[in-house]
Parts: structure tokens; sequence; C-alpha cells
């Protein structure tokens, strides 16, 4: 019977976990310390730990060594229920039905201040809202309650647009993007461009456009019901990079200029002629990867074509039966040759039904013949920026897992674990085995985990569960095999 408990503040750590009278540890959650204080004193009391708290029991605890007794830390720490809902870290809050500062995404956009230089988060809460967002100021995040439940939807036609504004493209997209902001992420949204959905005509409509550098997708939904779906397009400097998403569209749906790596997501095609497109023959370096994704569309899609000089880098990506067997080509319409030649690399690649010859393995033909290993987010933007490194905590769940999901060459010598925490998360539970078995590891506030030295050509499975104020989210099986 548990008769008593303790918070057991690890002075090394600063982490938390409950400690039986047993003296057993077991994983912090707060559903389970919330039903232990109920039982135990027969009302509903909610749970939280304040700064001023956990330095009082710490103080506590070195000076008495003293195992503290279940029901005086209980009464210490509870506050009424209306007191103590979960600190949402979001800076601004928009929600259609009055819950949040603002009821318009384009309002919430308007009111950061003009000199902005840290990355401020605005929370959409779920809803279809019918709005054309302009993003003019640096250093903003854009996250949706829910990647399916929150969209951003518009109908506009690019050539209707420049009709009316003498052929400017500024606003005609759903998502505009000012070419001189910087450090812009959009995560678990849908952004859809619906009208050809609407009117019938499939010629280039944008969900997302503009300029800019260091714009970040994650985990969202980019659809548009005509061509160019995705269009960033800043090609002196532009720095982009997308994870986890799907993209959707016609002709040359995802067509970045510059610099863009694209890992873990999914591409249909509704069109024969191309589905990505590549701008960089503003400088020779710039370059377009692709990693860990699929591709289908309708019978007979195209990969992919170049009307300016491009370099595009696909690894580890499935194509579907449906696709043609036409390499990534110049086409005829072009006034302008690739002046540094078929510069397209693939490696274990592959298609439902049988490869074709044209994407065998050929990454020791790339300029410093790179091996898989070299072509990662950094080495893509030739190190100036590293996003998987320094991406800020935006997303709901925990997100981005190293070694990511089926990593078969793990080094077992000195394989760190790291990911990307989820914004409210306030520690993390470390479950961590091989063969299918997890075991608790502990619970830390760092978001890296050494797991020792391992086994050679070994799976080992892992999960992070996060602990926020109120609950405790359970994350993803993730694995890996060490070499």
């Amino acid at each position: 019977m548990l008769d008593r408990c303790l918070l057991n503040p690890d002075s090394d750590t600063s982490s938390y976990s409950l400690v039986l009278s047993a003296g057993v540890n077991v994983p912090y959650d707060p559903k389970s310390i919330n039903k232990l204080r109920e039982s135990y004193f027969g009302f509903d009391c909610s749970f939280k730990i304040l700064t001023y708290i956990k330095k009082s029991v710490k103080i506590f605890w070195r000076n008495t060594k003293m195992r503290v007794i279940g029901y005086a830390v209980a009464i210490f720490i509870c506050m009424s229920s209306s007191s103590l809902e979960a600190i949402e870290k979001a800076n601004i809050i928009v929600a259609q039905d009055g819950g949040g500062q603002f009821t318009s995404i384009q309002d919430a956009i308007n009111s950061v201040p003009a000199d902005n230089k840290h990355n401020l988060i605005i929370l959409i809460r779920n809803g279809v809202y019918h709005e054309k967002l302009f993003i003019t100021k640096s250093f903003i995040t854009l996250v949706g309650e829910d990647r399916d439940r929150t969209r951003i939807v518009y109908a506009e036609l690019r050539k209707n647009w420049n009709n009316e504004y003498n052929g400017s493209d500024w606003g005609s997209a759903v998502v505009n993007i000012d070419t001189l902001v910087t450090d812009i992420t959009i995560a678990n949204i849908t952004v859809h461009n619906n009208y050809g959905g609407l009117f019938g005509d499939h010629d280039h409509q944008f969900a997302v456009r503009g300029g800019g550098t260091r714009v970040s997708i994650l985990n969202c939904n980019i659809i548009a019901d005509g061509g160019d779906t995705l269009s960033l397009w800043n090609k002196v400097s532009g720095m982009y990079y997308h994870s986890h998403c799907y993209f959707e569209g016609w002709v040359d749906y995802v067509c970045p200029r510059s610099w863009c790596y694209i890992t873990d997501s999914k591409f249909f095609g509704h069109n024969l002629n191309a589905s990505i497109w590549h701008d960089g023959d503003s400088d020779k370096n710039q370059k377009f990867v692709i990693r860990y994704s699929t591709f289908d569309g309708v019978q007979g899609f195209s990969l992919g074509r170049n009307h300016r000089d491009g370099q595009i880098y696909l690894l580890d990506c499935i194509f579907s039966r449906a696709m043609a067997d036409q390499p990534i080509y110049l086409p005829k319409t072009s006034k302008t040759p690739w002046k540094w030649g078929d510069r397209h690399y693939y490696y274990n690649c592959h298609r439902e039904g049988g490869n074709f010859d044209w994407f065998r393995n050929n990454l020791g033909t790339a300029a410093d013949s790179p091996t898989e290993s070299n072509i990662t987010a950094k080495w893509t933007f030739d190190g100036k920026w590293d996003p998987e490194e320094t991406m800020p905590s935006v997303l709901p769940t925990v997100f981005l897992p190293r070694p990511r999901v089926g990593a078969y060459t793990v080094p077992n010598e000195t394989p760190l674990l790291k990911w990307v925490p989820s914004r409210n998360a306030i520690s993390h539970n470390i479950y961590f085995g091989k063969n299918g078995k997890l075991d608790f590891k502990g619970n830390q506030k760092e978001n890296i985990f050494n797991p020792g030295i391992l086994e050679s050509n070994t799976k080992y499975v892992w999960r992070i569960d996060e602990v926020t104020e109120t609950d405790t989210l359970n994350g993803p099986l993730w694995y890996f095999t060490t070499r």
C-alpha cells in the first residue's frame, strides 16, 4: 500500500520523481500525483510546482535529511483548481471563439513589434481561417493547435492577382513572406489555396510564396489546387528547411530558389509535367536536397525539371509505380541553358514496381563526392545554418529525434540521443531499450541523453514522454540500428 510520498529534488538534475515508502522511483506523472493526492485527502486540489516551492523543498531536504510525509508536502503545494491551468508558452493566442487575444491571424501578426529580434510564438486554435496572411516582421512562429483541424484557406489565382496589381506577386499567395524577413516558422497547420477546386482552373496558385531566409515549415500540409504550391524565391540568400510535411499541387508544386532541405515528407502531384523544380543559378553551391521522402501522383507524373541551372539531391526516397520513366529535364521552352551541366544526384532511391536506371546511385559524380552521411541540413546550407540543432520548441509534441527513426548505421560508441522538446514541456521521461522492450531511465530537463556504449548490429528503441504542468504526453516509439 502506498502510504506516503515525497518530492525528490535531485540537486544535480533539478528533476522530480515520486518516491514511494518502499524507496522506489517511478516516472514523474502529474496525473498520478493528482490521483494520489485526491485519494489521500478526499478533495480536488490541482497540482503545480512553483519555483519558490521547489527551492523550499530543496532547502528542507538538504537541511533535515528526512523524508517528507506526503500530506505535509501536498498541503504545501496545493492551490485552488481555478488558478492552476497549464502554462501555455505561446506568446499570442488566436481563437475564433474569442478565447485568445485575437480572432484574426493577421491581427496577431500585426501586433508583433517591427523590431522584433526573438522568436515569438503565435498559437492558432482549431478552425478554418479564410484569410490571406502578410508576414513582414522577423522571428515569428505560426503554430496550429492541430495540423489537420487548424486550416488557413483562401482562393487566389496568380494571373488574376497579377492583372489587378500590375504584375506584382506580393499578395498572390495564401501566406505571403516578405523578402527582407528572417527566421520564420510555420508549424502544425494546413495551408490551402483552393481556387482550382472552386473554379476549375489549375494554373499557378500559391499556398506559400515569398522570400526571406531561414524559413522553416514543420509538420504541415501545404496544398494548392494548381501549380507552384510552395514557392520561396529569394534567389540570392534564401535558406529553407521543411520537415515532416505533406505537399500537393499541380506543375512545379515545390519549387525553391537558392538553398532548400526537405526531409521525411510526402509529395503528391496532379500533373504530368513536373513535381519539383529548382533555381540555383545565382551561386554554384545552391542546392535542393530531399531525404527520406515519398513521391506519388496521377498515373505518369514526372519527377522534376529545371528552367534554369539547378542542383538537386534525392536520397532514401521512394517513388510510386505511377512515376514516369522521365529524368529531371530542361524544358524545351527554356531560354537559359544549364551553365553548370546536369547536376541531379541520387542515393538509395527506389520505385515501387522496379527502378529506372536514371536514378541509380551517383553521389560520387557530385562536387567533392559527398557520401550520404555528409548530406545533412547543415551541409546543404554550406554551414551557414543548422536548423536541426537550433530549432525552437514550438510544436505541441516532441519532435525530430536524432538518430532519426529507422537510422541503420548509428555508431555504437557515441550514440547521443537528442530531440526537440514540445512547447510546454517542463521535463522529459526517458525510456530506452532493445528487442522491443523499453526501460524507464529517468526524468530530466535536458533534451539530450547518453545511453552509454551500445552493442553492435543491434536494434534499439526509445521514447520521450513530455511532462507538462498538468499532464504527461506519451511520445511516439522511435528506433535505430547500430552498425
